[in-house]
């Protein structure tokens, strides 16, 4: 098995991104969603980037020296090292993000609140876009149940420290597929697009962080049945990018309502003009509010 060490240039927890639930590690109590059984590893089974049809799993720890992966599959194990990096958004240089939360006090207690908190990312675009169409109009719980059944029926399925985990098919194991209980015929044709995108490149990971924002977009609402929201879904959860404001998330302007405003939800343009004190890390700071707005109390009531 191959073994990698990163070591995390600024503040990181990997037990704050064990613990933060979404999309294929939905949780019971949702978004950031505290679990007091972590046992200090994050098990993680994927596709391995480039043409995805290679599949590991991962153990990840952290102690002082580092962030330690051991790799179980056949992989490059610098692909590997790298595609963890991006999903726990260490491949970035966080040592000046506490400048945020000096120009912003909720910023600082939220950092407080969560401290090392960084973005946990999907493991590629590939598995966001079939996150998405999976989940369409369908409770969260729901389909990652059954992604977790695809998984184990059609993907490979690894022991990590004692648990079991299952990755996400490939793309031909996708294509393949012509039936599954609880996916109807029109969602299993998006998840095939979807299958098919990734096959001919469109969700290549370097490709569409190298795009700007907007571009790449675009090009992921190419795949039937993702939309603007998906797409950005896509492009800024699952490539890296920091500083994109997410402005169509309810929660996150519920959340800044609670905390910069007077508990109603704040406007577009009051949540771009506050989040202007975020910059470069306005997608960070996004997820932060997402992940532990509820752990601080509310702002003062005006007057």
């Amino acid at each position: 098995m191959a073994t990698f060490t990163l070591r995390p240039r600024g503040a990181f927890s990997l037990q704050e991104s064990a613990l933060f639930g979404f999309g294929q590690r939905m949780r019971p109590g949702g978004v950031g969603a505290r679990d007091p059984g972590f046992d200090g590893v994050m098990r993680l089974a994927f596709c391995v980037d480039g043409d995805y049809e290679a599949q590991v799993g991962v153990e990840v720890r952290q102690d002082d020296d580092g962030v330690h992966g051991v790799v179980h599959g056949a992989a490059g194990p610098a692909v590997v090292e790298r595609q963890v990096a991006r999903m726990l958004s260490l491949d970035h240089d966080a040592t000046d993000d506490d400048r945020v939360g000096g120009r912003d006090p909720v910023i600082a207690r939220l950092q407080a609140a969560a401290p090392g908190l960084r973005p946990p990312l999907f493991h590629s675009p590939y598995e966001a876009a079939a996150w998405a169409v999976l989940s369409a109009r369908r409770a969260g719980w729901q389909m990652d149940r059954v992604r977790t059944q695809l998984g184990r029926a059609h993907g490979r399925v690894f022991e990590l420290a004692g648990a079991e985990v299952a990755a996400l098919p490939t793309p031909s194991a996708l294509l393949r597929l012509t039936g599954f209980d609880g996916i109807e015929e029109a969602r299993l044709e998006r998840i095939h697009g979807v299958a098919r995108a990734a096959a001919e490149g469109l969700l290549d990971a370097a490709a569409l962080r190298a795009m700007d924002p907007p571009e790449a977009m675009t090009a992921v609402q190419r795949i039937k049945g993702i939309g603007p929201f998906y797409a950005a879904l896509v492009v800024i959860r699952a490539t890296g990018v920091t500083d994109v404001l997410p402005t169509d998330e309810p929660k996150a302007l519920e959340l800044a309502g609670r905390l910069y405003g007077d508990g109603s939800p704040l406007s577009v343009e009051w949540f771009t003009e506050v989040a202007e004190a975020w910059r470069p890390w306005r997608t960070w700071c996004t997820v932060l509010l997402r992940a532990a707005g509820t752990r601080l109390p509310a702002a003062p009531a005006a007057g």
